[in-house]
């Protein structure tokens, strides 16, 4: 138990120094940080958590690993012009995967009779949402990209967007803590993501992005990590104004 918490201290205080770093533009050593942090927040995990799902298990590890080759490509040597950098496809790639173990994890545990049925309007506009978010967001950085670069961001932006699709999904067909815990993980995560995109592609000089995406990034994680320690639960019945059946009439 005394672990548990020092690890939680410790974690805490790696993601505020993340913060500082990344806003400083100190990449390599944020970087650093968060490989570091990464490692314990999956041991954490694995090691203190009650309820474990083997797909949150494997997200932390592929997010984790992508951390750590994210941090050590600093010390490699530089690809030249026309050379592949198969590095930033690995990291990148390794991303995309631990996303796609998170909508996976939703996945399986929605009755999708149920919710085609209750929110056919919502997934309409939440399809025809990320199609444009995709599309504009994707756009923007076109020209920073060759043809096999760009496909891999516009993969990565898509799955992304789908992730908090089905974080919206989930929260509104479970209304329930651990659904809305994911929900508001999903949604730093996207704007940590958009506003990366922004800061290594468009607006470079700006360092005040550094401390906004990397602030997202681990309330994001924070999130992830308490409605971890919840189990999934059935969904619970929305609030109505209608009178309770089987009410006496007076």
């Amino acid at each position: 138990m005394l672990v548990n918490k020092f690890l939680k201290i410790v974690l805490l205080l790696l993601g505020v120094s993340y913060i500082i770093l990344q806003g400083f533009v100190l990449e390599i050593e944020g970087d650093a940080v968060s490989a570091v942090a990464f490692i314990l927040l999956t041991w954490l995990y694995m090691g203190w958590t009650k309820h474990k799902s083997k797909l949150f298990i494997l997200f932390l590890v592929s997010f984790t690993a992508a951390q750590v080759l994210g941090f050590l490509a600093w010390f490699r040597s530089i690809p030249v012009e026309g050379q592949t950098d198969y590095l930033y496809y690995i990291v990148n790639i390794l991303s995309i995967i631990s996303y796609v173990l998170l909508i996976t994890k939703m996945f399986i545990h929605l009755d999708f009779k149920t919710v085609f049925s209750e929110l056919t309007v919502p997934i309409i506009i939440l399809v025809i949402l990320d199609v444009f978010c995709v599309t504009l967001i994707s756009g923007t950085t076109e020209n920073a990209f060759n043809y096999s670069e760009y496909a891999l961001e516009f993969t990565y932006n898509a799955v992304v967007m789908i992730l908090l699709s089905f974080a919206l999904i989930n929260y509104m067909y479970r209304n329930n803590y651990k659904s809305m815990l994911f929900l508001l993980g999903s949604i730093f995560i996207v704007f940590s993501e958009i506003i990366q995109l922004a800061y290594y592609y468009i607006l470079s000089d700006d360092a005040n992005l550094g401390y906004i995406y990397s602030f997202f990034l681990v309330v994001a994680f924070i999130f992830y990590y308490l409605q971890s320690q919840h189990i999934v639960s059935e969904p619970t019945p929305a609030y109505t104004d209608d009178p309770i059946e089987g009410q006496a009439l007076n």
